[in-house]
């Protein structure tokens, strides 16, 4: 007979004889799914016996699954965001540590503005960006815009699931089409678009490759697709002075620099992320 410790110590092993850096997180993240119970109390457990069989079966599964390389986000339905909890679904991306710094820099724009704003996330996937800086600047009032029904399903639960129903929406809209009627200005555009060049998508790690939605994913031939629809077609939504925030893969920063420049932005600011990489680009729309 196993007690949880047991059980946990075993999923450890295996994921670290496989190479998982954080084995000793993902174990536990494991074994809390599996059991129903939270990590802390997981600890409180630790000697406590395990007699229901299909739990062990169920640990089993999931380290199997994870070391065949699916993310560990969508192996138990949920990641953490900024301090969120959030549900998550192999029909959108898995929020990345690089992504907070989108949503940082955002929250400081909509802090510094004095009176209520309104905020457009585009391509928002899990709506982790949106609903990010709708938790941290309760006057703002969000818009969350996907073209897949199945990521506005997930963006809603997560809106129910961190109580910010009151502030946040959800729309069908997609980036690369002009915007839907009666939509209103915002205060500022942000996104996480799909950036990486269709050429490329075959040499990404296996983990994203084969689990991530490749329409997440795909920036067309060279990557900068989406940047070209949003700085286009959807400024005539922002409000004069108003700002938009995007986030890029490595290397394209300049690209996007000059998209931003070639659609009447300014005061365009770089943002580096902790790899070093220029990873968010904000302009400010002429007045």
């Amino acid at each position: 007979m196993n007690t949880y410790n047991d059980i946990f110590l075993k999923a450890r092993r295996k994921l670290r004889a496989a190479g998982v850096t954080m084995h000793d997180l993902e174990a536990r993240l494991i074994v809390a799914h599996a059991t129903g119970k939270t990590r802390e109390e997981l600890l409180g457990l630790s000697r406590f016996f395990i007699t229901d069989s299909a739990v062990i079966k169920a640990v089993d599964e999931m380290i199997e699954s994870r070391l065949k390389g699916r993310p560990m986000a969508y192996i138990v339905g949920e990641w953490e965001f900024y301090g969120l909890p959030l549900c998550i679904s192999e029909d959108v991306l898995v929020p990345r540590v690089d992504t907070e710094l989108l949503a940082e820099e955002a929250i400081k724009l909509m802090k510094r503005r004095d009176t209520q704003t309104r905020l457009l996330d585009l391509c928002a996937g899990s709506g982790c960006v949106g609903l990010a800086i709708a938790a941290n600047v309760p006057d703002c009032r969000v818009v969350l815009a996907d073209s897949s029904q199945r990521a506005l399903a997930l963006c809603r639960t997560n809106m129910l699931r961190n109580r910010l129903s009151r502030n946040v929406t959800a729309i069908i809209a997609d980036a690369l089409e002009p915007p839907p009627t009666l939509l209103g200005t915002f205060d500022a555009i942000v996104s996480n678009p799909p950036y990486i060049p269709t050429g490329e998508l075959d040499s990404l790690d296996k983990s994203v490759r084969d689990y991530e939605p490749i329409l997440a994913l795909d920036g067309g031939e060279d990557g900068l697709d989406f940047f070209r629809a949003i700085a286009s077609s959807w400024t005539d939504l922002l409000k004069q002075g108003g700002n938009l925030a995007l986030e890029c893969g490595a290397g394209q920063a300049n690209a996007v620099r000059e998209i931003m420049e070639d659609n009447g932005y300014y005061k365009i600011k770089t943002h580096i992320d902790t790899l070093g990489i220029e990873r968010v680009i904000v302009g400010t729309l002429k007045k």
